[in-house]
């Protein structure tokens, strides 16, 4: 019997900024039908890695292989970008059309027939919180709004994997949680969901996997349940990441009481 191909994979993927190394050899392997999450600090290089699997940044070295496709191959690139969805950290949306031109728009692009491009779009807007919005431009939604249009654009072709770069900033409580049910039923009918959060609650609730990036390398890669055997999440990333229990550095005026 053959072995699954994987979502994702890369073999010493590298990136640099002239002299600066943002994301140094690391080695991905996403297993299909998993919820990745993909954690690190600030400036870690999550962004810049999501840039280069979704073929957006092209790699200073290495190899990456995303359902089985190089995202930088002429022969290649078109038939992998049909089948992913991606919530970039930009969103990038095309501010001057309103939520259904946009989704329509997108819908072509992906060669959906009318129909169903308008059902889809429908219950996404509906499902989003956005249907009662439809008349207004893009640039007029809020930023937790143009997150919400941007997922729904990155569902609208149903992709067999999603790239999402910070998918639950901004967004309230409400539809934080509406997401959040829509990317498990996703993963659980068999897709892959690749996930930034620096909100590690909602990683311990959704994802399967987790990978830990610290100053471009990778640090950790395993199941949820591995990294938490150690103790929570959160103890286990800042573990990671280099952040010893009680070396934070506190502020000198708050230190013993009132001055």
């Amino acid at each position: 019997m053959n072995e699954t191909i994987p979502a994702i994979e890369t073999v010493n993927l590298t990136r640099f900024f002239d002299v600066q190394c943002a994301v140094d050899h690391i080695n991905l392997r996403v297993e299909q039908g998993t919820f990745y999450g993909f954690l690190g600090p600030n400036g870690a290089g999550k962004s810049t890695t999501i840039k280069m699997l979704t073929g957006l940044l092209q790699p200073s070295g290495g190899e990456i292989r995303v359902l089985g496709l190089d995202p930088y191959s002429s022969a290649d690139s078109l038939a992998l970008r049909r089948r992913i969805g991606v919530v970039p950290e930009g969103l990038a949306l095309f501010e001057n059309l309103t939520a259904i031109e946009y989704l329509t728009f997108v819908g072509r692009v992906f060669l959906l027939d009318q129909q169903t491009i308008r059902s889809r779009a429908g219950e996404l807007l509906e499902l989003l919180g956005l249907d009662r919005e439809h008349k207004k431009l893009a640039i007029e939604y809020s930023h937790g709004m143009q997150k919400k249009l941007a997922l729904a654009a990155a569902l609208l072709p149903n992709p067999d994997l999603l790239f999402l770069d910070e998918p639950f900033e901004g967004v309230d409580a409400v539809a934080s949680r509406v997401i959040r049910d829509v990317l498990a039923e996703y993963v659980r009918r068999g897709s892959t969901v690749f996930l930034t959060s620096h909100v590690l609650e909602i990683v311990e609730r959704l994802c399967t996997h987790v990978g830990i990036i610290s100053a471009g390398q990778l640090v950790e890669q395993s199941s949820l349940e591995e990294l938490r055997r150690g103790g929570t999440l959160e103890q286990s990333f800042l573990e990671r990441v280099g952040v010893a229990e009680g070396s934070v550095q506190r502020l000198s005026w708050l230190e013993g009481g009132s001055a």
